[in-house]
């Protein structure tokens, strides 16, 4: 269950309103939950407890799928997809796995996004922009000009502009859905520790100071 209340309908929210019959038909999604893609449906009813930010929000949507952006959707969507995975979203990576598969990008690339750093299935641009999300998700904005002088050569300064908003959008989004344990992200912290046998000893690390005698 997600971290935070939900609001559907009875919140009467007109401009959600109008985006869940998009997205859950006639039904309320708070009662009968559950999207076309599998997915529960939680992000859209946690976030319509503020209806500004689910309107800002759902806004973003628009922004980077009107036809006035300049960047290739699928290389949008490398920032997208990336970003999902190095933040941890569940979420966020499986739905932007689809949104690639959608475009038409190979299986082999979608496979690859993990480990883009080996991949030979990514040509010259497509591994400077995935470095450059590396660089903005997981170095914060940290990006070597080598990386950037790659992006300058193939893109304009538009484009990656475009880019650069999208993909730090993302990365938001990937943090709240985890924070708030929305959708896929509803899951439990995997570290934790593992008990040891009954009757162990407390100081774990004494075997190896342990001398042989």
């Amino acid at each position: 269950m997600p971290r935070l209340k939900e609001a559907g309908r009875e919140a009467k929210n007109p401009y959600a309103d109008k985006i869940f019959d998009i997205v859950f038909g006639d039904r309320d999604p708070v009662a009968e939950p559950g999207t076309a893609t599998g997915t529960p449906g939680n992000w859209w009813t946690v976030f319509n407890i503020v209806p500004e930010a689910f309107q800002h929000t759902t806004e973003g949507f628009r922004f980077y799928r009107s036809k006035d952006r300049q960047i290739d959707p699928k290389l949008r969507e490398l920032g997208q997809i990336r970003a999902g995975y190095t933040v941890g979203s569940r979420f966020v990576f499986s739905q932007h796995c689809k949104s690639c598969r959608h475009l038409g990008m190979p299986e082999e690339q979608i496979e690859a996004i993990p480990h883009w750093q080996v991949a030979t299935c990514f040509n010259e641009l497509e591994r400077a922009l995935l470095a450059y999300t590396d660089g903005l998700v997981l170095e914060r904005g940290r990006v070597p000009d080598g990386v950037f002088e790659t992006l300058k050569k193939h893109l304009s300064d538009e484009e990656i502009l475009e880019f650069t908003y999208i993909t730090c959008t993302y990365m938001m989004h990937a943090i709240m859905s985890r924070a708030l344990r929305l959708e896929y992200d509803d899951v439990d912290e995997p570290v934790t520790e593992v008990p040891a046998p009954e009757g162990y000893y407390d100081d774990v690390m004494s075997m190896v100071d342990r001398k042989e005698e």
